[in-house]
């Protein structure tokens, strides 16, 4: 039966197909880095002076939540768990240190091997630990081409490869897993952990007729 016709009894019926939609030889508008593009995706890093500006803001974060923890938290334990649900916060905050240099040797392609830990046994090493982690992410990146963001990497087993982009998020994404975990502890022991971004829920909640009030101004 030729294409784009069926049989109903012993009339033929002409039945419309949906038109294929020409294929786009030029970049979309307004879509940067389109170069970078890898099978129709945008990378989320397009440099690594981007990236290490970001990671700044990061790092900086966590050195502010570190600064807000009081001196007990040092030996302060969970009260249960296993594993690393049941890690006390200098180890937190140390395995946030060694994990930068853990995904930076992955980007660089040193295999998923996790360097030592840092001192963190008392308060006055942990923002110390911090800064040195994060001088090394900046040393050992700043001078990498960003081709490498492209560059595909072995996984940890099997055949796979990840882009390198992807193993900085990782970076990122695992840090503040981690931050949120001494942030928990925080809350949970009366230590007010800082706002994330300067402004607590109700902060938000009580400038919200403000802000109904300025969009029905400029909507008017």
């Amino acid at each position: 039966m030729r294409r784009g016709l069926r049989t109903q009894g012993s009339s033929l019926r002409r039945v419309r197909l949906p038109r294929a939609r020409p294929r786009r030889t030029r970049p979309r508008p307004h879509a940067p880095h389109h170069h970078l593009r890898r099978h129709g995706r945008h990378p989320m890093i397009d440099s690594i002076a981007n990236f290490l500006r970001y990671f700044d803001g990061v790092h900086r974060r966590a050195l502010r939540d570190v600064a807000a923890l009081p001196p007990e938290a040092a030996t302060w334990k969970p009260p249960a768990g296993e594993g690393e649900a049941a890690w006390d916060i200098p180890e937190v905050i140390a395995h946030i240190c060694r994990s930068r240099g853990f995904f930076v040797g992955v980007y660089h392609d040193e295999g998923w091997i996790m360097p030592p830990p840092p001192d963190t046994s008392s308060p006055e090493l942990w923002a110390p630990a911090l800064e040195e982690s994060a001088a090394a992410v900046q040393a050992r990146l700043q001078d990498t081409p960003d081709e490498w963001l492209q560059r595909r990497v072995p996984l940890i087993e099997g055949d796979g490869t990840l882009a390198g982009w992807r193993v900085l998020m990782m970076l990122v994404e695992h840090e503040v897993h981690h931050r949120s975990q001494f942030d928990t502890y925080a809350g949970l022991n009366g230590w007010s952990p800082p706002d994330i971004f300067g402004m607590s829920f109700e902060g938000l909640a009580e400038r919200e007729a403000a802000q109904r009030e300025r969009l029905a101004r400029r909507d008017a």
